[in-house]
């Protein structure tokens, strides 16, 4: 972070100097948007049914989780994330600072985009040198333009698995380090991940009018592209069904992004009180204090250790959600209903 401050305050001084000799001039800055106003965009109401998509959209914007949308194409996916951005509270004075200052390294920075959330969505094609950042002389990559903002990647398993497996550690670090020979950088990279992907290579398993065209031993290698360690790291991951023309015809319009949003800052605002970060941020020696349950949702948080046989980490991040599903009630401590949701959030790929 450290060269990144350095590296800026090197553009700063030479555009001014050009400035002060009559070599180039200074463009106005864009006034900044007021406070709460959020990141402009699509609004969530435009999106019909997927009453539980849109309920783990919620989740995942209220404790900084990370999300998997899983169903066969065309059933608003992408849709849901392009529409996270604007559930997500305003951005404090430091974190655009330093998104800024990310964006000014790649020549970037947009001054009337300040204090949006940057979201990004990378190609699959893309290399792991574009998503984690590279070159000889290092530069932020992907991951690391999404600082503190949302990182989407559509097609999950078309992606090379060595580019996904480089995600792992700056999911769990918040940075990422890109050494080369004669150069070391370290680059912010607190992103929030939401992935799309659907449930076979022809899209349509499960689908409830079109015939899937796969063999079972194709839909297990295209599922087994994505590795245990990588899906043990996100937080929550919900099935996007095909719905049914009377549904979206039909259907009343969803809550506006400015109401979830509202929903969203107060749980926030608890955990900031609480412990001074999301809840998605909990360290792990901190977890059992803050977002330790009552006696029943302990209980069955045991009872679904065993059967679903979830790791450490899985244990640890059901918890984190658990709590951010209290905080979005005003909940004191998480209870068997919300610890029950989080634990569907858990689910396998295998059992949908």
């Amino acid at each position: 972070m450290r060269e990144i401050w350095w590296k800026t305050w090197f553009r700063f001084t030479q555009t001014m100097c050009a400035h002060l000799n009559g070599h180039e001039t200074l463009c106005r800055q864009a006034p900044r948007a007021p406070d709460g106003a959020g990141a402009p965009g699509p609004d969530l109401a435009d999106v019909r049914g997927q009453l539980q998509a849109r309920r783990a959209l919620e989740v995942a914007a209220a404790g900084g989780h990370s999300l998997l949308l899983f169903g066969p194409p065309g059933t608003g996916k992408s849709m849901l994330a392009q529409r996270l951005p604007g559930l997500l509270p305003a951005m404090e004075e430091t974190e655009a600072i330093e998104s800024a200052a990310v964006f000014s390294l790649e020549g970037g920075f947009d001054a009337s985009r300040w204090g949006q959330r940057p979201y990004r969505a990378p190609h699959h094609s893309a290399s792991a040198a574009a998503l984690v950042g590279g070159g000889a002389l290092p530069r932020p990559g992907e991951i690391s333009l999404a600082n503190h903002g949302v990182l989407f990647l559509d097609e999950l398993p078309e992606f090379d698995r060595r580019v996904l497996e480089s995600l792992r550690e700056p999911l769990e670090s918040g940075t990422v380090t890109v050494s080369r020979a004669r150069r070391r950088a370290e680059f912010p990279a607190r992103f929030q991940l939401v992935a799309a992907m659907n449930p076979c290579p022809c899209g349509y398993a499960g689908h409830p009018t079109r015939a899937c065209t796969c063999s079972p031993d194709q839909v297990a290698r295209y599922r087994g592209r994505l590795s245990g360690p990588l899906l043990d790291r996100i937080d929550l991951t919900v099935e996007v069904p095909v719905l049914a023309h009377e549904e979206l015809t039909g259907s009343a319009p969803g809550e506006s992004s400015a109401t979830v949003r509202a929903r969203v800052e107060q749980a926030r605002q608890r955990q900031q009180v609480r412990q001074g970060c999301p809840n998605a941020r909990i360290e792990a020696g901190q977890v059992e204090a803050l977002c330790a349950p009552d006696a029943s949702g302990a209980a069955l948080l045991k009872q679904a250790m065993s059967r679903l046989n979830l790791s450490a980490r899985a244990y640890h991040r059901a918890l984190r959600v658990a709590r951010t599903l209290a905080d979005l009630v005003g909940a004191e401590r998480p209870g068997v209903v919300h610890v029950a949701e989080a634990i569907q959030y858990r689910r396998s790929l295998e059992g949908r």
